[in-house]
């Protein structure tokens, strides 16, 4: 194997060559993008980021929308040598303060949209050159594609390792600050070669549509590295991923491939604007990561679009997901089985393998891991263990092979001696067909002992009156009596991160 490697080379460069040049490989709501025009854009980025003085190895930020210039910027630096650091596009002025520093950005790409949120904290950033703005208007800075057209599309791609770092993505941050991952040039080719051809079984053929964002792990495989491995299509949404926008586009495109997320999934079983909406004639499957699906959601979609959903799991640490249910082999409820090339175990707090039916932390042998956390060496000693990964995430085996979600290690609890999953209790509050959404967090019952507490999203017309025992009466008879909320708090939403994960730690904060 070659020392030099560059993800371009395999992501792009190897579909213009293969003939597929001519191929639509973005589509965004004002424009579409070939395999061979990403090429030329790419290297004219690529020339860009010279002229501007960045060089190998340096950072250079991204608060972009998922439109085509995404894609331009994120592989044009990649191209050469540059390191990208997509960053998610709903953080606070604060947030984006710090992540810009402790990244050191030489040069921030943001869509046009997003200028109003930085405009106060740039100059805060020595680091930082330059603004270079996506859209029409710069208002004062750089704009994307003026530079873009003075540039040649002549560039000689920046031979690269394939253990050198590629692109950083930082953490959702949900418990603190956000981590900045470092991931590896092969990183990207390891994720598409496991999950997505060996589970999910890309193909040239498919087109695909994500709920998730390009900024998140997630949303950059689903949308950006599975389909340029094969050659395939995506479509790009920079709007919010509403139930009403998601129907929309699935009946504009028809698209083969739909990435989604539970919260979004059973927000689009219950919209009441798209209660009649037909089954598409090309979607052939569903994906769900970023929590854990519940059982009556996976079920409830199946049935009314006759298409099952892969519930898997992954982390941004990992890039992408490493455990999963296949097309075929589905048991909603579970995780699944380890994907192709990762390799999971469970263990207990003094690190060694617990026994099927035993709780124990999940850790993944992954090709895909990132080397560790930016300025972080506590945290990556913590989480990045020689060849295995700590995913702070609580798991139980069964006699098939399959793993079940019980939470994270920090949301888990005892009653009476027992552990208790708050996942598992949510799963039956969701079961109701009152409840939307669901979170439990342990709370105190006045004498020192822990107790499930319960918020609740409720469905649009569903009434309150004796719902509280009813909910309470549901769970005993669906997963134990000792395991049912004591408390039950009906709220109109729930504390998230961008990429949809319940913040119990905001919930618990309030109990």
């Amino acid at each position: 194997m070659s020392d030099s490697y560059n993800a371009v080379t395999y992501l792009l460069d190897r579909n213009v060559a293969e003939g597929r040049g001519a191929k639509v490989v973005f589509t965004d709501p004002t424009s579409e993008i070939t395999y061979a025009g990403l090429q030329t854009q790419t290297r004219r980025l690529a020339n860009v980021l010279k002229r501007l003085g960045v060089r190998r190895e340096e950072r250079v930020a991204m608060i972009m929308l998922d439109t085509i210039d995404f894609p331009v910027v994120f592989l044009g630096a990649i191209r050469a040598g540059v390191v990208p650091v997509p960053l998610n596009t709903l953080l606070t002025s604060a947030q984006y303060a710090y992540v810009l520093a402790d990244c050191r950005a030489r040069v921030l790409f943001i869509s046009e949209a997003l200028l109003p949120v930085v405009a106060g904290i740039l100059p805060q950033l020595p680091d930082l050159a330059h603004v270079v703005v996506s859209g029409a208007d710069a208002h004062g800075h750089q704009r994307l594609a003026d530079l873009l057209a003075q540039e040649s599309d002549q560039f000689e791609t920046v031979a690269t390792h394939r253990d050198e770092p590629a692109f950083w993505l930082y953490s959702s941050g949900s418990t603190g600050m956000p981590k900045g991952v470092r991931h590896l040039h092969g990183n990207l080719q390891a994720t598409a070669e496991t999950y997505a051809q060996q589970v999910l079984g890309i193909r040239e053929s498919d087109v695909g549509l994500s709920a998730a964002k390009l900024f998140f792990a997630y949303g950059l495989g689903n949308a950006l590295t599975f389909p340029m491995s094969v050659g395939a299509s995506t479509i790009l949404n920079p709007e919010r991923p509403t139930p009403a926008v998601m129907f929309d586009l699935i009946r504009r495109h028809d698209p083969s491939i739909f990435f989604g997320v539970p919260t979004l999934f059973a927000a689009m079983l219950n919209d009441d604007a798209n209660k009649t909406a037909p089954r598409t004639a090309r979607l052939r499957v569903c994906t769900s990561a970023g929590e854990a699906l519940p059982e009556q959601v996976g079920q409830n979609w199946t049935e009314r679009f006759g298409v099952e959903i892969l519930d898997g799991v992954g982390s941004t640490e990992l890039l992408h997901i490493f455990l999963s249910n296949a097309p075929g082999d589905v048991k909603y409820g579970t995780s699944g089985r380890p994907v192709p090339g990762y390799a999971v175990r469970l263990v207990n707090d003094a690190g060694q393998e617990v026994a099927d039916g035993e709780v124990g932390e999940l850790v993944v042998n992954a090709p895909s891991a990132g080397e560790g956390y930016w300025n972080q060496r506590s945290k990556s000693r913590q989480t990045f263990e020689g060849n295995w990964t700590r995913t702070g995430d609580k798991y139980v085996r069964d006699g098939e092979g399959r793993y079940t979600y019980c939470g994270r290690a920090d949301d888990m609890f005892k009653v009476s001696g027992i552990w208790v999953s708050p996942f598992e209790v949510e799963s039956a509050l969701i079961s109701h067909p009152s409840v939307l959404e669901a979170a439990v967090v342990p709370a105190s019952d006045g004498e020192g002992l822990l107790k499930p507490k319960a918020f609740v999203v409720l469905k649009a017309g569903a009434g309150t009156d004796g719902l509280h025992e009813a909910l309470k009466e549901h769970v005993k008879q669906k997963i134990g009596p000792w395991k049912y909320p004591r408390w039950i708090e009906v709220v109109e939403n729930l504390p998230k991160t961008a990429t949809g994960k319940i913040q119990r730690f905001k919930l618990r904060e309030e109990t």
